[in-house]
């Protein structure tokens, strides 16, 4: 079974935080860890993005810089990676900024809600859960999506986690501590493969100073 080389992408406090603990969405990062997003957005063939996410930002991450921009439109791919929403709500608002950006949206349900309702306005394209992550991603490979970006939410990320299915964890580590319950992998999140806790589980692969006091950290799951 053919499935997706997944990158998980967040910028993280000290502690491990993503946003403050009122849940006040504060960018963490700074201009270099922009670009380092921009950079993976470009490999990226689509985007994952938990419902969650989605309503608390009303939008979701585009390329800006222009040579990577280029650099897409030359190896005749679209200009933005493709969006994958995995959520059964389907009423989101449709004038939130998400509906408007230059991108194609795609929907992941459950089976029983994707199966009952035709694809909402402003998708082009539905997908329903499998009974694990591995077939669910592949039903992504085979409609060309064999690169994706994992962009939260915390859920989303931790239900993956358990399915042992992130390939690999790029993380820019910012100089601050807030607190609070917004992790990047919810703190009863039980059951996790054992395997990713051993010594041996990632291997790094990047550690770069990236300006403002903040780390690049990239590790690959370490699957031999």
């Amino acid at each position: 079974m053919n499935i997706p080389w997944v990158r998980l992408v967040l910028a993280i406090s000290l502690d491990g935080r993503l946003a403050l603990p009122q849940g006040e969405i504060t960018p963490l990062g700074g201009k270099r860890d922009r670009y380092f997003l921009e950079k993976s957005l470009a490999w990226a063939d689509g985007t994952l993005i938990g419902g969650g996410t989605l309503r608390a930002h009303r939008n979701t991450c585009l390329i800006h810089d222009t040579e990577l921009l280029k650099k897409r439109l030359a190896e005749g791919r679209s200009q933005q990676p493709i969006a994958v929403v995995v959520s059964n709500q389907r009423n989101f608002c449709s004038n939130w900024p998400f509906f408007s950006q230059p991108i194609q949206r795609w929907l992941m349900s459950q089976d029983e809600v994707s199966m009952k309702y035709s694809i909402p306005s402003g998708y082009e394209r539905q997908f329903s859960m499998q009974e694990n992550w591995k077939a669910t991603l592949s039903q992504l490979t085979q409609a060309g999506l064999k690169r994706l970006l994992l962009l939260g939410g915390a859920h989303l990320v931790g239900s993956i986690l358990q399915a042992d299915q992130v390939d690999e964890l790029q993380f820019t580590l910012t100089p601050k501590i807030i607190g609070g319950a917004y992790t990047w992998v919810p703190v009863k999140l039980e059951n996790l493969p054992k395997l990713l806790s051993k010594n041996d589980a990632w291997i790094l692969k990047q550690n770069e100073m990236i300006g403002d006091n903040e780390v690049l950290l990239r590790y690959f799951r370490n699957r031999s």
